[in-house]
């Protein structure tokens, strides 16, 4: 796992794998955490080993999620000269309510003429699994808890029947985001320049000197000025790429 995509666990993490995984080899009609390994080993067990992912990285989430980092993006692009086009990167999008989320801004930001119409957002992650359901946007309306009730009309269908309980994303939302699937401890080309990243709740699943790379990688898709947020209980950046901190989990790049 951590030679693949850089997840480390130490000893007390034990019990938190066992009760992740065990279901999962249960399911399997395995004998032991052995027999499972020996599968996770094989190159053709590629969707396995990425069940195995999902299964040990997969936390909650949901809308506007830590609502003072989009008080401070609202602020912050209400204060540019311009109307340029405008790009975000939600790089571990998970199940995409963060990219969302950003567009719901995004759209609102538009439609009072505060930012131009050409603006993008893209979220990456390393599950397919979970980019397919962000793609489908469809939500439990618990998960959409924090979003106001005037976003939910425009921007939400609520369902009926079999749906009750969920509600869907309109077109006008899930066309400003493209999704892909991306390995950020592995180095990648093409990405960028951005406006603003999120990097939230994920450098957990990393070890120190593989936080300083993903961080340092990221940034460098990021323009000077741009603004970058992790998890405000992430605590302090792990790089070496200058910032300047904004609020907790809220940073600008130094131009």
């Amino acid at each position: 796992m951590y030679e693949a995509v850089g997840l480390s666990y130490n000893e007390s993490k034990k019990s938190l794998i066992h009760s992740r995984l065990a279901p999962r080899i249960q399911r399997l009609g395995l004998g032991g955490f052995a027999e499972y390994i020996a599968i996770l080993d094989d190159v053709s067990q590629a969707a396995e080993f990425q069940m195995a992912v999902d299964l040990l990285t997969t936390n909650e989430t949901y809308f506007f999620r830590e609502p003072k980092h989009y008080e401070l993006l609202e602020r912050e692009l209400m204060q540019r000269r311009s109307k340029t086009p405008l790009s975000v990167w939600s790089a571990a999008a998970s199940f995409g309510d963060e990219a969302y989320s950003t567009a719901m801004l995004l759209a609102d930001m538009q439609t009072q003429g505060r930012v131009g119409p050409d603006w993008s957002i893209l979220a990456t992650d390393i599950s397919q699994r979970v980019l397919l359901s962000a793609q489908e946007a469809v939500y439990p309306n618990d998960r959409l808890r924090a979003v106001s009730p005037e976003r939910l009309r425009r921007y939400c269908l609520r369902g009926e029947g079999p749906m009750e309980g969920q509600s869907k994303l309109q077109d006008k939302i899930c066309t400003r985001v493209e999704f892909g699937q991306l390995n950020l401890c592995k180095p990648f080309d093409g990405l960028g320049p951005f406006d603003v990243i999120f990097l939230r709740n994920v450098l957990i699943y990393f070890d120190p000197p593989t936080k300083i790379d993903v961080v340092d990688r990221v940034l460098a898709t990021l323009r000077p000025g741009g603004l970058f947020f992790l998890g405000t209980a992430e605590g302090r950046v792990p790089c070496k790429t200058p910032l300047q901190t904004l609020q907790p989990g809220a940073f600008r790049k130094a131009p």
